[in-house]
């Protein structure tokens, strides 16, 4: 199998930054960040690397959460990260990505927010109390790196700056 990425923490300054727009009432950043878990695959078979939660969040039915994950992704070129919800949390409790599928492209490394992977999820949930709570650690999406290719006719030549949505500005 091909090695081609690397998952690594952004610093805490670009963490603190993000994780506070979020969750402004947080008490110890600090505490959250030294907590992240770098994604992992959970069986030599897995094609999707977990992403964990950084500390609880609770999803409230029909409201949106931003999750700063502290991740970012070193990635060769000719690879993208895709990000999907875990599959239990879109199955039991109808929690899905705000963009259907997150895209990280290899550049999104050196993007001025140091290439840190935000995940934005939704919740439609099905029981009763109409939340669903994610623990400190538990997983709550996984990536999976794609090959790509480009057109023979193709030209792009920019660099990526920023964050969402910067490479159609």
């Amino acid at each position: 199998m091909e090695k081609i990425a690397v998952f690594e923490k952004v610093s805490f300054e670009q963490f603190k930054k993000d994780w506070l727009k979020a969750f402004p009432h947080t008490e110890n950043v600090q505490a959250v960040y030294d907590g992240i878990t770098l994604p992992k695959r959970a069986t030599a078979g897995s094609a999707g690397y977990d992403f964990y939660a950084p500390a609880d969040v609770t999803l409230t039915k029909g409201a949106s959460a931003l999750i700063p994950t502290g991740i970012r992704a070193k990635i060769e070129n000719g690879w993208v990260l895709c990000l999907f919800p875990r599959s239990g949390l879109g199955f039991k409790h109808r929690v899905q990505l705000d963009n259907t599928v997150g895209i990280i492209d290899a550049d999104y490394y050196g993007a001025d927010n140091e290439g840190h992977i935000m995940i934005k999820l939704s919740c439609d949930a099905h029981d009763e109390a109409h939340t669903v709570s994610l623990a400190a650690g538990d997983g709550f999406a996984q990536g999976i790196f794609f090959p790509f290719g480009v057109t023979v006719d193709d030209t792009a030549t920019e660099k990526r700056t920023g964050g969402f949505g910067s490479t159609s500005k």
